[in-house]
């Protein structure tokens, strides 16, 4: 069927009326209008069929590029979830760079089957398309062939960095194939976009990727080229072991390179009860009303809580959130700390903390259910060309360039967990009954199962941030009003403060349904200059192993050096000083892989299994045969025991769980230095103070990280499954507990990278009363709250 202009339906269900595609507004109801372009994947549809509609309802605009004409209406959905589906379902957090499953178009029967359909694809958006007569809606992105050579140092090595952070999840789903593949990846503005996750070899490695970059070497800026070129050698010999040592490496990279841009922040909230509220239950920091200008650190902290309605005490739940978040921020030193892990770090405990107070005031206040008083939370921060996003719940953030609009959060509810479970497409989740039912939030339940996301966005341009309560962002009213209310301030036409104003506007006009809240970031980025090619430092990985430091959560094989790219001219004492300085770290590093046995049998019980002295010593796995060692263990982390490296072969693994943090030895009892306050619990049980052990082969999950003062960091961590028992349990046994305290250095010598596993292992295990265990932090899940909770 040919049809050169097929009718667009107005989204109205009410109405439904016929459109053409250059209309903006249904021209009977004057709603707006939908157009939503998605990618193909699985059909052949050629250009000699453009203009055809597909399944009745799919316009072919050109190759691959649909255009649905009925966007009110569900698509169709596929009867089974196939392996094919899956990432997209899986990785869906990740959709600030990643397509979305949208649903499935059958094919001819002659083909049989279905073809993929894709949303949120690397689009020209409709509006800065129009206005800027730079592509059409339909066209696709350039790619980052065709972006590199035009882009300053900054974006170079800010695209570098985003594909490195997507290396671990994609390789996980085995789709890490599509970062290596020309085509697929393109550029939207600092943005980098998949058009498709494609599947390649689950055994892709990171030299791979290295000689994948390799291509960009001859049109990096000069500042840059340098450094590429070494990373590039480090990936192709099997210096860079693992993604995390990359993103390291690329981060002292960035951090160099950032230092030649100024950034300048200004800051406005405003907060309103709405039509139909008794009293507004949300809050914000800065106060309502606060328009400030700041730089980069502390002061730019910006955050929007909502307190859950039908609870009571939702406003007290707000602030009082606020008030802790904003203490604990204040005290991070962030001239002193340069490590984002441990900027990232400090944010969850001052979550933990919110999450505590709450917890802890609705227990003394014998709150249960649905009168506890609850709230989300959404939190910016800023720290030089970093800018670190943090959330629980449904209030959102939403990012703003010249390029497009962006929603980086995922509401913690329902629809988006049953969508990172791999059970349903977003469109068929959001139909299912209670899909808005929050699953967490803070001062509901233990922290032990509260997941907060932070993400990390580098700021290599002029953009807003926009964070909101959902009074402002249900019925997609910030995607239908971002181009004419929030974009015209980054070409410097608005008051940000009268932006807001107008925000809250709309929302109490077109939603009204409930409070709104609303806080704007727009942040300017001013160049200092060119960046010289000796002020961005080579990398040089560490590359000998070795065990991970007490009290730090690092190992040094995740320690990056850097290595000034040398003047014309050195003097004979400067290099004399160098060979000295790489003499005593050579001479150290020996010195450590000598000692180390000997330190390792003084750190306690735990650290080292006693020696039967019966056992004869058999040769242990060499470390190339070992699964990768694990460097830094962060919340959600999952990992696999090897006691293949036990210190004396032949001797069973000989770890145990405590039930409390500092608890060294059942003889001596370490009390905790607990950083927050933990709500009023029934006094354990026998069977809960009992230690759990841990055999060869337990596959565990890191629910928290602990400092223990004189201790180092202990970590609660989750057994989500374990080796086959030789002997049935006693049918009369209790359950066993699955979740306790060890210290970070005993375990850190058996903690084996769990390629083969997802965190969806945690998902299906129980806790001792029965119950689902609570998911990761990539999924976020928690139990799920009432639907009549939330807002």
């Amino acid at each position: 069927m040919q049809d050169a202009a097929a009718p667009l339906y107005c989204p109205n269900s009410l109405c439904q009326s016929p459109n053409g595609e250059n209309q903006r507004f249904c021209k009977k109801c004057r709603a707006p209008l939908i157009r939503r372009y998605l990618w193909v994947v699985g059909a052949n549809l050629s250009s000699d069929r453009t203009g055809e509609l597909l399944g009745g309802r799919y316009w072919l605009k050109r190759d691959g590029v649909v255009l649905d004409t009925q966007p009110a209406f569900l698509p169709q959905m596929p009867e089974a979830i196939t392996a094919a589906m899956t990432p997209y379902l899986k990785l869906s957090p990740y959709k600030l760079h990643l397509p979305q499953l949208y649903g499935v178009l059958p094919l001819e029967e002659a083909t049989g089957g279905e073809a993929l359909l894709l949303e949120n694809g690397p689009f020209y958006d409709e509006a800065i398309a129009a206005e800027r007569g730079a592509g059409t809606p339909d066209d696709l992105l350039p790619t980052l062939d065709e972006a590199w050579g035009r882009s300053p140092a900054l974006r170079q090595l800010n695209w570098l960095w985003q594909m490195a952070q997507l290396w671990q999840p994609l390789s996980l789903e085995g789709v890490a194939g599509s970062l290596v593949e020309p085509y697929l990846l393109r550029a939207e503005g600092s943005l980098v976009r998949l058009l498709e996750l494609q599947p390649g070899e689950s055994s892709l490695s990171l030299a791979q990727l290295g000689q994948f970059w390799q291509r960009w070497l001859s049109d990096a800026q000069p500042a840059v080229k340098p450094f590429l070129e070494r990373l590039c050698q480090q990936l192709i010999q099997g210096e860079i072991r693992n993604a995390e040592m990359l993103v390291a490496l690329l981060d002292q990279g960035l951090t160099n390179c950032g230092r030649s841009q100024l950034r300048q922040m200004q800051i406005a909230t405003r907060s309103d009860q709405g039509p139909t509220r008794q009293r507004n239950e949300d809050a914000c920091y800065p106060p309502a009303g606060t328009l400030l200008t700041v730089e980069p650190g502390p002061q730019s902290l910006a955050i929007v809580c909502d307190g859950i309605g039908g609870h009571e005490g939702g406003d007290v739940a707000s602030n009082l959130a606020i008030a802790t978040v904003r203490d604990r921020v204040q005290q991070i030193d962030l001239t002193a700390t340069r490590d984002p892990q441990e900027i990232i770090h400090a944010l969850e405990m001052a979550v933990y903390a919110a999450n505590d107070a709450l917890s802890d005031r609705n227990d003394s206040e014998h709150r249960q259910e649905r009168q506890r008083m609850g709230t989300t939370l959404v939190m910016t921060l800023a720290q030089a060309h970093t800018l670190y996003v943090t959330h629980v719940g449904d209030s959102r953030a939403y990012w703003i360039t010249r390029q497009g609009c962006h929603q980086i959060t995922v509401d913690d509810d329902v629809a988006a967990r049953e969508v990172r479970m791999g059970y349903t497409p977003h469109r068929a989740a959001l139909q299912q009954a209670g899909s808005g039912s929050l699953v967490q939030a803070l001062g509901m339940a233990s922290s032990n199962s509260l997941y907060p996301t932070v993400q990390r966005l580098v700021l290599d341009e002029d953009g807003v941030l926009l964070l909101c309560s959902d009074g402002l962002s249900d019925y997609d009213r910030v995607e239908h009003c971002w181009t004419s209310e929030i974009l015209p301030i980054l070409e410097g036409g608005q008051d940000l403060s009268k932006v807001t104003e107008r925000l809250i506007e709309l929302a109490n006009t077109l939603n009204g349904h409930d409070n709104v809240t609303v806080a704007l970031i727009h942040y300017q980025v001013r160049s200092e200059g060119a960046v010289q090619a000796t002020a961005i430092p080579v990398p040089v990985a560490q590359s000998s192993p070795a065990p991970a430091i007490a009290g730090t959560g690092r190992s040094p094989t995740t320690e990056v050096k850097t290595q000034l790219i040398a003047p014309p001219a050195r003097s004979p004492l400067g290099l004399w000083k160098l060979l000295l300085a790489l003499l005593l770290l050579g001479l150290g590093g020996v010195l450590a892989w000598l000692f180390w046995p000997l330190l390792r049998s003084s750190l306690g019980p735990m650290a080292t299994p006693p020696v039967d002295p019966t056992q004869t010593p058999s040769p242990t796995a060499s470390p190339s045969s070992l699964p990768t060692a694990i460097t830094s263990f962060r919340p959600s982390l999952l990992f696999r025991v090897d006691g293949t490296s036990a210190p004396s072969a032949g001797t069973p693994l000989a770890l145990e769980l405590q039930s409390q943090p500092g608890a060294i030895a059942p003889s001596a009892p370490v009390s905790p230095a607990p950083v927050s306050p933990t709500p009023a619990s029934p006094a354990p049980t026998a069977a809960d103070a009992a230690p759990l052990r841990v055999t060869d082969g337990s596959l565990l999950r890191v629910l928290r990280r602990q400092d223990i003062q004189g201790q180092g960091v202990w970590l609660q961590l989750e057994l989500c499954a374990a080796p086959a028992p030789t002997s049935p349990a006693p049918a009369a046994s209790p359950p066993p507990r699955r979740t306790g305290w060890i210290a970070e250095r005993a375990i850190a010598p058996y903690a084996r990278a769990a390629t083969d596993e997802t965190l969806s292992a945690c998902a299906s295990s129980e806790s001792p009363s029965g119950e689902a265990a609570p998911e990761s932090s990539a999924q976020n899940g928690a139990s799920e709250l009432p639907q009549d909770s939330v807002d």
